[in-house]
């Protein structure tokens, strides 16, 4: 292999690994708030409504319908409607990997 070669080759990863990097930076941009953390949190363990989340979090439904469409523009979570209830669920497997870490790093006993 000539020297050309190799430093298109490292090019290409680095380009690559800048990529990736964007995106992971994305993700937990979208994780990056507590409100968020707690909803994903409460989703971790299966579909809510609104209102579920709503009492919760302990929190009033603007602030949490915020949130929830961050989640959903982020395509961490999706929704479904059910009548005039919405329920969300976890759509990015990522997220609850993720969530299932964070919670793993900061909320188990020692």
């Amino acid at each position: 292999m000539s020297a050309e070669q190799g430093t298109t080759e490292t090019a290409m990863a680095v380009d690559e690994m800048t990529s990736r990097a964007t995106d992971a930076a994305a993700f937990l941009k979208g994780l990056a708030h507590e409100g968020r953390l707690m909803i994903l949190c409460h989703l971790s363990s299966g579909e809510k409504s609104v209102t579920e989340l709503e009492r919760l979090l302990e929190q009033r439904q603007a602030a949490v319908s915020q949130q929830l469409a961050r989640l959903r523009a982020e395509g961490m979570v999706i929704s479904r409607r059910d009548g005039k209830v919405i329920f969300y669920a976890i759509q990015d497997p990522k997220v609850s990997r993720t969530v299932a870490l964070v919670y793993d790093m900061f909320c188990r006993s020692a």
